[in-house]
């Protein structure tokens, strides 16, 4: 394999959309500080802007929506939560148990002069489960590869923020190259007590 991995641009979109909504929709620990998911206007506006990174022509989601899509955070956490915790049976559990809940199918779409592609509807027909349906699925197809060893939750202390790995090695652990830096540092640090 050359390059950086890409499990196809728009399934890696929605993996990392997935990351992306974890990360601002679920409370815990972020870089050693506690973190609380944004209030009201600021949820719907960081919501849209990560739903935005992962389509760009993402239609804007008013706040109900948005609060509805946080609200299913939690059941995408558990996946990243389990691959984490090496336990693939338990990942693979816990995408199913989203699936069944929001039940996606595909249609295809198109946008302005753009080509047909294949998109996926949620059967409650609201734009946060149709999200929430595109984001599983992008899980569950890295989940059905040999890139489920990609996804996991940070491995540096006092953090548990999702990360997607997409590098050519495939051996990031971390969150951001902060926390990352932290560990490296502190190893440092411990070492140099010790000599």
């Amino acid at each position: 394999m050359t390059g950086q991995v890409d499990f196809d641009s728009h399934n890696t979109a929605m993996v990392q959309g997935a990351a992306d909504l974890v990360n601002l929709a679920t409370p815990g620990l972020s870089r050693t500080r506690p973190y609380q998911p944004p209030p009201g206007a600021e949820l719907t506006e960081r919501t849209n802007a990560l739903l935005h990174a992962a389509d760009r022509h993402a239609t804007p989601l008013g706040a109900t929506d948005a609060t509805r899509l946080a609200a299913l955070a939690p059941g995408l956490r558990a996946v990243f939560e389990h691959l984490a915790a090496d336990d693939q049976d338990r990942a693979v559990e816990a995408a199913n148990s989203l699936l069944a809940q929001l039940r996606p199918f595909p249609v295809l779409e198109r946008h302005r002069d753009e080509p047909w592609h294949l998109y996926h509807r949620s059967s409650a027909g609201d734009e946060a489960s149709d999200w929430a349906a595109r984001l599983t699925l992008g899980l569950a197809a890295a989940l059905g590869s040999h890139f489920a060893a990609r996804l996991g939750m940070c491995s540096a202390p006092a953090c548990d923020r999702a990360y997607v790995d997409v590098s050519r090695n495939g051996t990031r652990r971390f969150c951001s190259t902060a926390c990352q830096s932290r560990v490296k540092s502190a190893a440092h640090r411990a070492r140099a007590q010790d000599s």
